[in-house]
């Protein structure tokens, strides 16, 4: 049965894909769900225009994520933390850390989530950072711990 998707469905398609699935998932599921209609002429218009703007706000997110990546591209951004003798700090400094220290130093807010970590940052030095904005842009920063 041919559909037009209403919302994202988790391995089904996008909010105005037409897809193919069966008519048990489509009857049972999808339509009493308000997921998806029926493809009909009107509704294959419709959701060609739906396409046509999910495509436009994707651009601007890649254009978004683009201009982030220009601004922090190589930049270093330095941390400051309490940290015994040896260089080990006595807590740890994660994602949200290390959002807080780029706003501060770049006055560019980045939401954690957006920030890559191997695992939490427990010793002074130089630590590589991975931003990602959006699926296509990744940033490479380096971290600086340095003893507070």
């Amino acid at each position: 049965m041919k559909i037009i998707l209403i919302q994202d469905v988790a391995e089904v398609g996008h909010r105005g894909d037409v897809v193919e699935v069966s008519p048990g998932y489509a009857r049972n599921f999808l339509l009493p769900r308000s997921l998806a209609v029926k493809a009909t002429a009107g509704a294959l218009r419709d959701a060609e225009a739906i396409r046509a703007a999910r495509a436009a706000v994707e651009q601007k997110l890649v254009e978004a994520a683009n201009e982030m990546s220009q601004a922090l591209s190589g930049t270093t951004v330095v941390v400051a933390a309490r940290a015994a003798d040896e260089g080990r700090l006595f807590g740890s400094i994660g994602a949200r850390d290390v959002a807080e220290a780029i706003a501060k130093y770049t006055g560019i807010a980045v939401p954690a989530e957006q920030i890559r970590l191997a695992g939490p940052i427990k010793e002074i030095g130089l630590h590589a950072i991975e931003v990602r904005p959006h699926a296509e842009v990744d940033i490479q920063l380096t971290l600086d711990v340095i003893p507070a």
